[in-house]
């Protein structure tokens, strides 16, 4: 809104706080506003705080009735009333039905991630396995002849090659999937390639093969690459495949078992013997499956554990009626999302019944906007109508859900709750023994830490400095923070303007650019700039290095005012031996040795070896780009790769290209004056 809106209207005698309760306060009469002027109709609605982050995304099947709950009443110092009382700001989209509200509110939930919404990790690396030109290779073809009459060798294009795959589906090929693991696929591809004897190898390989590799010797390929089998009959073994992998094994089985005969009608007894072998491959594949699924192909076995404030939803995959294994799934902020679950049931607003329930619907909701979702799915607690609608429109088929199932499909289900309960129980161990070691070490360096948000709040950066006699020197920063690593704050700082192998220098400008700006916000006259900077500020700040080091993030920390107190170093103890270490201080206080077996020392060597190992992969890649002759000469328009072999051969690397002048850079063949000058100036 451009202006100010008036204050808030009485709000009407549906909406009005209950007698008794009062209205959340602190919200700007705006808000409210707003509040009471939301249709009751189906849509989405976000929650925004002062420094416009979200805080929540929601769906309403009516907005006015769902929205308006939040503010009727004050919900004092719950889990809620925090959120609440960090509202600032609302959006809100109307849609046409709560479908399409579901389907929005996950796809905000993906992209924002807000704070207090489930999140489960968004997964796009499922494996599948691809058949390429699949449908080319199921052509009838023709023998291809050379100019001089001889046969024309065969084309890669025209004999499909099966192959793991990640990424983008084409609709070229043919993708079968998704798959739990690597492992899934791989094992698949072994088991097509005894019995089908599908090729695997590249395109360029397969062009150039003159002699049967040894897959072919060992009757794991049918040898196309040299004419050992003809391209109908292989086109035969490709379709067979699918069957397979479409889980029509009784109907492969026939076929097979037809053409054998017929074979066998003609007196063709060697291909009628080739056909029955692969018939008792095919069926020593079938005996093995550790799960006989009967008639059902493709089936998503989903089971939700929760406990301890965590959660962990297991799912098991049968495709083409296999059993292909299952993968565990973590979510963060059940807490949160489950104090707004209860704030739905006080207010009588339509909601799950069971904490497991809305993990579950969460899950299935952003786990298969992503991937294709089965036509069955078997789940531990109900799923939505509203749910299961929004993936049929999506799928363009019907999909069903069981969560009371019998027989076989009961023992699934069983299977899959007990892995479930097995890493929910393997997960809260490991939290258990990290706060362990954060609260160690928070009370071995008088951290404050009094109350249990305080150590869960707790949060370490820790630096450190890669290089190879000087060359690409790379500076990490790592942050440790809920107890655990935080991958995606992860800094590098490539070091540039200093003397080779000062490790000095790279550190005073890594901390220098780390904290600067940090530092100047905290002396804003702003106090929103001030505090928000103060909460990016680390409580403690680890310095792989000892007595050097710190002195030079002392002079950083004084030159920018900041508390020398947090500062400590990890120093390397006699021999450089692991568990010897000791902590060096900034602000003067003596050097601390934590003891071997210390919970608080094995907390700080996991943090200093995570930034040791983000270091080195970070200068080993900036070096072999360096080595290679990096992105920077790829990057020049007119620069192939002929043309940038013969630069890097001319001078000797990167660096020698680097250092000619325009006229040494038009020497080279194919390298005119004006594409010298284009070079010379890209590279200074």
């Amino acid at each position: 809104m451009s202006d100010p809106a008036p204050p808030a209207p009485a709000a009407p005698a549906a909406d009005a706080a209950p007698a008794g309760e009062r209205r959340s306060p602190a919200h700007p009469p705006g808000l409210l506003a707003q509040v009471a002027a939301l249709p009751a109709l189906p849509g989405v609605y976000r929650y925004f705080d002062a420094q416009d982050q979200v805080l929540y995304v929601g769906k309403a099947r009516n907005l006015k009735k769902r929205v308006s709950s939040y503010f009727q009443k004050n919900h004092g110092g719950t889990r809620i009333g925090h959120m609440v009382g960090k509202i600032a700001r609302l959006e809100t989209t109307v849609v046409r039905s709560e479908a399409e509200a579901l389907i929005l509110e996950n796809n905000l939930i993906k992209q924002l991630a807000p704070k207090y919404n489930i999140l489960f990790r968004d997964d796009k690396s499922y494996p599948y396995l691809k058949l390429t030109g699949a449908a080319r290779a199921a052509r009838t073809f023709t023998t291809a002849t050379k100019a001089d009459g001889g046969p024309q060798p065969p084309a890669p294009e025209d004999f499909a090659r099966m192959q793991y795959y990640r990424g983008a589906v084409d609709r070229r090929h043919r993708y079968f999937g998704p798959y739990p693991s690597a492992w899934a696929v791989k094992e698949t591809i072994q088991l097509l390639q005894k019995v089908f004897r599908l090729r695997t190898c590249e395109d360029t390989v397969f062009a150039n093969r003159t002699r049967p590799c040894l897959l072919y010797q060992i009757k794991r390929c049918s040898g196309p690459c040299v004419r050992a089998i003809d391209a109908a009959g292989y086109a035969a073994d490709v379709a067979h495949a699918e069957q397979f992998l479409r889980g029509e094994t009784q109907s492969l089985l026939q076929t097979l078992e037809q053409r054998m005969m017929a074979h066998a009608e003609r007196l063709e007894f060697e291909q009628a013997a080739a056909i029955r072998n692969q018939m008792e491959a095919l069926s020593r594949v079938l005996h093995q499956q550790a799960v006989e699924v009967g008639s059902e192909a493709d089936v998503d076995i989903l089971a939700v554990k929760v406990q301890g404030g965590r959660a962990c939803v297991n799912l098991a995959m049968v495709r083409g009626g296999r059993h292909l294994g299952d993968r565990a799934y973590l979510p963060t902020q059940i807490e949160d999302a489950s104090a707004l679950r209860a704030q739905d049931v006080e207010n009588g607003l339509q909601a799950f019944d069971t904490v497991e329930a809305q993990v579950l619907d969460a899950f299935i909701a952003q786990h298969y906007l992503g991937v294709p979702a089965p036509a069955q799915l078997i789940t531990s607690a109900p799923v939505s109508r509203t749910l299961l609608q929004a993936l049929s429109d999506k799928e363009e088929t019907r999909i069903s859900a069981t969560h009371a199932p019998r027989g076989q499909r009961r023992v699934w289900l069983e299977m899959a709750e007990q892995n479930a309960a097995l890493q929910l129980a393997r997960l809260l161990a490991e939290e258990g023994s990290q706060q362990a070691r954060t609260r160690a070490l928070a009370e071995a360096l008088a951290l404050p830490a009094d109350r249990p948000e305080d150590l869960d709040a707790l949060r370490i950066e820790c630096f450190d400095i890669s290089h190879t006699a000087g060359e690409a020197t790379q500076a990490s920063c790592v942050v440790f923070q809920h107890h655990r690593m935080q991958g995606g704050e992860y800094r590098r700082f490539k070091i540039e303007g200093i003397t080779g192998g000062d490790d000095y220098a790279a550190m005073r400008q890594a901390l220098t650019r780390r904290y600067g700006k940090l530092a100047e916000a905290l002396r804003a006259s702003e106090p929103q700039e001030a505090e928000a900077a103060r909460a990016r500020l680390p409580d403690l700040v680890l310095i792989d290095g000892g007595k050097g080091q710190v002195a030079v993030a002392r002079e950083v920390f004084t030159q920018l005012g900041l508390d020398l107190s947090r500062i400590v170093g990890v120093e390397k103890g006699e021999g450089r031996k692991v568990g010897l270490e000791e902590l060096v201080f900034a602000d003067g206080r003596e050097k601390v040795y934590l003891g071997r077996d210390s919970a608080a020392l094995m907390l700080v060597a996991q943090i200093r070896d995570e930034a040791h190992r983000f270091a080195i992969t970070g200068m080993r890649a900036a070096r072999a780009k360096v080595r290679v002759g990096g992105s920077r000469l790829e990057d020049i328009a007119g620069i192939g790769p002929k043309k940038r072999a013969r630069l890097l051969q001319r001078f000797g690397g990167v660096r020698g290209v680097e250092a000619a002048s325009v006229q040494d850079l038009a020497s080279v063949e194919g390298i005119s004056r004006a594409l010298a000058e284009e070079i010379y100036r890209a590279l200074h």
